[in-house]
């Protein structure tokens, strides 16, 4: 097998499993599984820039308002999406959280449009107008907005937007992003701490160790995607995203029992041919531009 595909693989089954990671310390509250999750992360990027000696440059990269703003905003992004995702999963909607990330790919193509004036292929608005679809037959039926499967979708999705942009690689961006959390997710907690509702250290010592290693299941998946990135072909990658969604779905219903009435399955039916439509019509497109760069 190719490394690349492995190594991509591997990091959206982790993605898929989080659902259980999370379940297992749902007798924390989110915020504060949230803000471990932001400081572990951060202590375990800052010593992997340190083994890799790229302080000085990510120092140097960032040293300038511009830079900050953008990964400021983009901190902010991120620290959203995660208290979102972990709070919905929570709460007993990882059905609703998967269906933020099997429409996040169609919510990318609909910012890109609409922000950085990238055009759709007339083949591309047919799943962009199924997406939308069933999002509001979702809604109808729900009798509610699905408000944390689009809060993820368009919280990841802007949260891409912002990185297109921005200046760092991938790993020097997510040290800048959880280093501008790290001080105020470090001060609520010590201030929990203080006011006797902090978690650390108060409950199962499992539940602690697994507290602490929220950063080690945030950092792996992500060095893992992007080593894969560089070694497949964009279609591929597009593909296997598809991977971690579909798990957490399957947890939601086979492992938790959530409900997945008619009604729901009616909506994410359409929402998954939306998808299929979608994944054709991009790697129909890359076969003909790679047939072009060949002749």
């Amino acid at each position: 097998m190719n490394k690349g595909v492995l190594y991509g693989a591997t990091a959206y089954i982790l993605w898929g499993f989080f659902p259980i990671y999370f379940k297992a310390i749902q007798e924390v509250p989110a915020f504060q599984i949230t803000l471990h999750r932001v400081s572990w992360s951060f202590l375990l990027m800052a010593l992997v820039m340190l083994l890799r000696r790229d302080w000085r440059a990510l120092i140097k990269n960032a040293s300038n308002w511009r830079t900050l703003a953008i990964y400021g905003a983009a901190a902010v992004l991120l620290g959203v999406n995660w208290l979102l995702y972990v709070w919905g999963v929570n709460a007993g909607f990882v059905v609703e959280a998967s269906l933020g990330y099997f429409i996040n790919p169609l919510v990318n193509v609909l910012l890109g449009t609409l922000f950085l004036r990238e055009k759709l292929r007339p083949a591309q608005w047919i799943p962009v107008a199924l997406a939308a679809a069933g999002v509001l037959y979702l809604t109808v039926t729900y009798g509610r907005l699905p408000w944390i499967a689009l809060g993820l979708a368009f919280s990841f999705g802007f949260y891409g937007l912002l990185k297109k942009v921005a200046p760092l690689g991938s790993l020097q961006g997510l040290t800048l992003e959880t280093a501008i959390l790290f001080v105020p997710a470090l001060g609520y907690l010590i201030f929990a701490e203080m006011q006797g509702s902090g978690a650390f250290g108060h409950v199962a010592w499992s539940t602690s160790l697994l507290l602490a290693l929220t950063g080690v299941i945030t950092t792996i998946p992500l060095l893992l995607f992007a080593s894969g990135a560089r070694r497949i072909p964009l279609t591929t990658l597009g593909l296997l995203q598809y991977v971690a969604p579909t798990l957490q779905f399957l947890i939601g219903v086979l492992l938790y029992h959530e409900p997945f009435t008619q009604d729901r399955m009616i909506g994410f039916s359409i929402i998954w041919l939306a998808l299929i439509l979608y994944s054709v019509e991009s790697f129909v497109q890359y076969r003909k531009a790679s047939v072009a760069a060949a002749a």
